[in-house]
């Protein structure tokens, strides 16, 4: 049986921003093939913050599967390869994105998840949890202001996550494409999930009315945002 490689990139939502909506949450599980799934979460971006990882375990214990988590500041397994390849999805929070990458590729967390990703292991995340698995990103990791990333390119093109949940977002994606600094990619709406099948955009769910996502290109020096149909999951 021929693997089928997933991410699941959120621009915002899931249970860390929505504990009451977990629309996303459930759909992340629903593409395992496994009925109560291993699901880990990586802290990384937030610097394993204790509270985020407490809520990951009170929203996802709530759901069929088998929730547990990875910190690099505080591991508590010494086979972190093994550990990783034995998960049937990684799910990455928000934070900084830069620093997620950096610690990532220092402890090997980086090979790590390509591996797991080419045997089959679901990858997921929203914010950083999104913009890692491109090319290239929208970051406020250097604090003041937005800047472009180079992160992974498990998958082409570029990711602005928080589309219509922050302000300065979406110009700066634009101005950023219409310059040369980046790629054309995806704009993702808070609340909406773009989920990638062997590298190619197979479907896109939300967990709110109304919310978006756009592939954002240029041509012939003029941007260009095509809509992309979003289902909405409490429509099911």
């Amino acid at each position: 049986m021929k693997v089928r490689r997933q991410i699941i990139a959120m621009g915002g939502g899931g249970f860390s921003m929505e504990p009451d909506n977990l629309l996303l949450d459930q759909y992340i599980l629903d593409q395992s093939e496994k009925d109560s799934p291993n699901v880990c979460f990586l802290a990384t971006a937030s610097g394993d913050s204790d509270g985020y990882i407490e809520r990951f375990y009170n929203s996802f214990q709530t759901l069929n599967c088998e929730p547990t988590h990875l910190s690099l500041f505080n591991p508590h397994v010494r086979d972190i390869e093994g550990f990783i390849l034995e998960q049937d999805i990684i799910y990455v929070g928000g934070g900084n994105t830069k620093n997620l990458l950096a610690l990532w590729r220092e402890w090997g967390i980086d090979t790590y998840l390509r591996t797991a990703w080419e045997n089959g292991t679901i990858l997921a995340g929203l914010s950083a949890g999104a913009i890692c698995w491109f090319e290239q990103g929208v970051t406020d990791s250097y604090g003041d202001g937005l800047e472009c990333l180079t992160s992974l390119g498990f998958l082409t093109g570029s990711c602005c996550p928080h589309f219509d949940g922050e302000k300065e977002r979406r110009p700066s994606f634009i101005d950023f494409i219409q310059s040369g600094f980046m790629q054309a990619g995806y704009g993702i709406d808070d609340g909406v999930a773009l989920h990638f099948i062997n590298e190619e955009l197979g479907n896109c769910v939300s967990s709110r009315k109304n919310a978006g996502a756009y592939y954002v290109s240029q041509k012939e020096g003029q941007v260009m945002e095509d809509k992309l149909e979003v289902n909405y999951l409490g429509e099911r």
